[in-house]
């Protein structure tokens, strides 16, 4: 080794005393001084530095495609929170809009005309029409309401928040307007001019108004105004590189917001037209001018708009791909030099013992497990450093182990705990249908009736989870109620149920006639003296309206006390007690109806001390559309 040494000393390369030939001459000192021969100095360079370093380009090549999808997609969840914020904004300006055009006395204001009646009369009508607008203004998020009328009405020229008609026929979006026939319009950003406020961007949700008394007649348009600050706002909220463009189109591809104004009104690129075809939302590179743009969109479900943001890949990744970039780097730099610099000192440290010592771990570990390391005589150098290491890594995967067993343990719990949730309502019928056989079987005929009442009870009161189900269905559930009721108290009620035809299907909350009818039953008919009556449960349309109402001859009660039950909660809601009333109570039944069919609708309640009571329920006449949802339930019993 010596001579080779010595040889290579002697060599031209060395002999020139260049840099070169100095570097070489001083790796071949520590080559001799560690005694490292050329080849294994050879097969550690090609068979563990290079592949290595190929290794670290590739690893940060996969790494830096990983962060970008990472960064990609939490820019998606970002833009869709974005979308949901936007959407739950307009909706709230459509339901203000819907209250609007849903005011009767609106409609009857337009159709009084300047020729038909009186001043003292039109004076009134916009003294009323201004606090109908002046009303929704007081809403956050409403700029201005503008009722466009016919130019004979006097208040047409007010320009403030009433216009003539004729002054938005020339405006784009105009003709869709009235060929939505009253449904909402959205148009898209533009600027308009107010006397009061001066220039404003904003975007309006518009609907026409037609004549009650000639229904083909337009009699105006109501148009709520949004300023753009209300989507300023909220994407502001959208932590995106700078230059990402955020913007929205329309079902027909036009542009209807855009940070730069003078894109709005045009078709967006036919690439992104042809990416937001595909679906509610996604994202995709599109090649936009030769340049490849990453373009994710998602849908707003108020409107259908699609929010848009695109940006290219440098601009929508670039702060966490440079810094992984600048840190795979570094890594690979350092590998490389620290492969470069020490192999030689490792190598002569490794080499000399470890054998040796390989042997000795091994068998302290054979024979007395990772403990036993810690009698093992001291080393000199690294190699304990890989003792520690194996006594580590062991210890490491034990606790792996039982983190793992412990988690498929909870996970087998949780399951069983969901089998078990599914079995009870199973094993609840299983169990009533055997005590029914057994009634049959020892001729109990009224225990079999009232346990395959209670069996009908509950699974219509479950329903497999449905919280709407069809007025047949709640129907029946309140007449299995009775059922049950005239077995626990015979010959003491009779009901009748008397439903007009074709209303069957309409649909309906659930568990909304079953507390009214346990109320006039308990409270009502079982308080009267004699502990007898009736009670008629009726279904009819009004209107477009659907009508259920509940009569008995009970005992009646006081008109404050029938307010006092619409509108403030009972005792044992509040307190989680109860009376032995229902569960329920008008007042959650009638704020059920409320959040499912709008303020216009609920309970309300006719009766007088000892003239019986009346509670109606009106809803919005919803049919079934689905043929799963019109298949005719299993009738129950009727009543007497």
């Amino acid at each position: 080794m010596r001579k080779a040494a010595a040889s290579l000393n002697r060599s031209p390369a060395a002999a020139s005393g260049g840099s070169a030939g100095g570097g070489l001459g001083a790796v071949l000192r520590i080559v001799r001084r560690f005694s490292i021969p050329r080849q294994w100095l050879l097969a550690y360079l090609l068979l563990i530095v290079v592949p290595a370093a190929l290794f670290l380009y590739g690893y940060y090549e996969r790494s830096a495609s990983i962060l970008k999808s990472e960064v990609i997609r939490t820019m998606q969840q970002a833009l869709k929170q974005a979308g949901s914020n936007l959407s739950y904004r307009l909706e709230h300006i459509e339901d203000i809009s819907d209250a609007a055009f849903m005011n009767a006395n609106l409609h009857d204001y337009l159709s009084v005309g300047a020729d038909d009646k009186s001043i003292a009369v039109q004076l009134q009508v916009i003294k009323d029409l201004r606090y109908l607008v002046t009303t929704v203004q007081t809403n956050s998020d409403v700029f201005r309401v503008r009722l466009f009328v016919d130019r004979s009405k006097i208040y047409a020229e007010e320009k403030i928040n009433f216009f003539s008609l004729d002054s938005l026929k020339s405006r784009p979006w105009y003709n869709a307007i009235i060929d939505a026939g009253g449904g909402i319009v959205w148009t898209g950003d533009y600027r308009e001019t107010y006397l009061d406020a001066g220039d404003m961007n904003i975007f309006s949700a518009a609907r026409m108004l037609r004549d009650p008394d000639d229904y083909e007649k337009v009699s105006g348009v109501l148009m709520i105004d949004v300023q753009e600050k209300l989507l300023s706002d909220i994407f502001s909220t959208l932590q995106f590189a700078p230059g990402t463009q955020v913007y929205l189109v329309d079902s027909e591809g036009k542009i209807v917001y855009h940070p730069d104004r003078t894109k709005i009104g045009t078709e967006a690129d036919s690439a992104i037209l042809d990416m937001l075809r595909l679906g509610s939302e996604g994202s995709r590179a599109i090649k936009l001018g030769g340049e490849v743009h990453d373009v994710m969109f998602t849908t707003l479900p108020a409107n259908g708009w699609k929010l848009v943001a695109q940006g290219t890949e440098s601009q929508l990744s670039h702060r966490a791909v440079k810094q992984t970039q600048r840190s795979e780097w570094t890594s690979l730099l350092e590998y490389v030099a620290l492969f470069l610099v020490l192999p030689f000192v490792l190598l002569a440290i490794i080499v000399r013992g470890m054998n040796r010592r390989v042997n000795q771990v091994i068998t302290v570990i054979r024979k007395e497990g990772t403990e036993g390391l810690n009698d093992l005589p001291p080393v000199n150098g690294d190699f304990h450093m890989l003792e520690r290491s194996v006594d580590n890594l062991i210890l490491r995967v034990r606790t792996l182990v039982e983190e793992k067993y412990s988690a498929q343990i909870h996970e087998r719990e949780a399951q069983l705990q969901a089998l078990q949730a599914q079995i009870n309502p199973h094993f609840l019928y299983n169990t009533l249908d055997t005590i029914n056989w057994i009634a049959i079987g020892r001729g109990a005929s009224d225990i079999s009736q009232m346990i395959d009442s209670l069996a009908k009870y509950f699974r219509l009161s479950l329903n497999k989870g449905k919280n709407i189900v069809s007025v047949e269905d709640e129907l029946q559930l309140a007449e299995v109620y009775l059922e049950i009721q005239q077995s626990r108290f015979p010959n003491t009620f009779e009901f009748k149920l008397d439903v007009q035809r074709g209303l069957e299907a309409c649909r309906m909350p659930k568990l909304i006639l079953q507390p009214i009818v346990e109320n006039a039953l308990l409270h009502g008919i079982r308080k009267k003296k004699d502990k007898k009556g009736a009670i008629l449960i009726s279904v009819r349309e009004d209107r477009g309206d659907l009508l259920l109402s509940v009569s008995d001859n009970g005992i009646g009660m006081e008109e404050r006390l029938a307010r006092r039950l619409l509108t403030e909660a009972p005792a044992e809601d509040r307190t989680g007690g109860s009376s032995g009333g229902s569960s329920y109570g008008l007042f959650n039944v009638n704020e059920r109806i409320k959040l499912y069919a709008g303020d216009d609708y609920g309970i309300s309640i006719d009766s007088e001390p000892g003239a019986g009571t009346t509670v109606t329920v009106r809803l919005r006449a919803e049919r079934q559309e689905t043929p799963e949802e019109t298949e005719e339930p299993e009738r129950g019993g009727g009543g007497t």
